[in-house]
């Protein structure tokens, strides 16, 4: 029927300079945190770390969309970009489970900490975080991986913020159990914001209808059109993170139905739902034989 797809935008600048400023700023948070004997700056610049390998998860998810299909893989390699954006959500969980349990080790044998270091540095760290989140903003709302790379480097602003506050409290207090709570702090605002990000993903790598979209609204709508008396096997699925595909059977009272018409439903499911590839089968059989994944005739 139609088969509009959506050609990714290109962001390699946008991953090259972001790669850059994460990799340099990476290693002078670990060399600061370890003269520091700062927590909260080495644990920052681990989750830098895993950043970066973030980023170059997600530009990977970004080429396996550019990728064409071939006759082996007859969708393309969009799913590609499903399955890293759900190993990029498991990396972060799993550097801040690392961070979590380093800094309960801390608060039992606290170190001695050079705050003013500690705020400096992070402040850099606002600004670095600051810039890269910014380069992937236009497209946080089209792609899961340009969100994820944008909510993680938002984040990661934020928590180098309370960082320097961490170093100020230091500072003025001397207290150094400060540095490992505010260790366990960036943890779990590391999993907070990340947790989104990993419910998707692991939705849409089992065929989950797109958050963005609503089924019923979809389906209202395909029965609204007029000529049109049912509709049953209506699937909606993500092909890749930027493309979703949809197949239908649509029940006319009579027929054949016009190219036309199927032309303009096609169109109006891109424009309204942002549903791109779309498969429609016309039917004037009305003896109930439904597909048995259909969700309401599910035992």
């Amino acid at each position: 029927m139609s088969h509009n797809h959506a050609h990714p935008s290109n962001y390699n600048t946008a991953f090259v300079i972001g790669l850059v400023l994460n990799i340099a700023f990476v290693a002078i948070e670990l060399w600061f945190g370890y003269i520091s004997h700062s927590l909260a700056l080495t644990s920052d610049a681990v989750h830098n770390l895993t950043d970066v390998f973030g980023l170059l998860i997600a530009w990977t998810g970004i080429w396996f969309e550019t990728r064409t299909p071939s006759k082996k893989h007859t969708y393309g390699y969009g799913r590609g970009s499903i399955l890293t954006s759900l190993f990029n959500a498991i990396l972060i969980f799993v550097a801040a489970g690392g961070i979590f349990v380093e800094a309960l080790h801390r608060i039992n044998i606290p170190a001695s900490v050079m705050g003013s270091t500690v705020m400096w540095v992070a402040a850099v760290g606002i600004v670095i975080n600051g810039v890269t989140a910014f380069l992937f903003m236009r497209g946080r709302k089209s792609d899961i991986n340009i969100r994820g790379a944008f909510v993680h480097m938002a984040a990661d602003a934020g928590v180098s913020l309370g960082v320097v506050f961490a170093g100020l409290a230091i500072t003025l207090t001397g207290i150094a159990w400060i540095d490992p709570v505010v260790s366990i702090i960036i943890a779990g605002v590391i999993i907070f914001t990340t947790w989104s990000l990993m419910k998707e993903s692991l939705n849409l790598s089992f065929d989950a209808v797109p958050e963005s979209i609503d089924l019923d609204q979809v389906k209202k709508y395909l029965e609204g059109i007029t000529g049109v008396v049912a509709v049953h096997d209506l699937h909606i699925w993500a092909i890749s993170t930027k493309e979703t595909g949809l197949t239908a059977h649509l029940i006319y009272e009579d027929m054949p139905v016009p190219d036309e018409a199927l032309l303009q439903v096609a169109d109006d499911l891109r424009d309204k739902f942002q549903i791109g590839h779309t498969t429609l089968q016309t039917e004037k059989d009305r003896t109930g034989r439904y597909c048995k994944l259909e969700p309401d005739t599910i035992i």
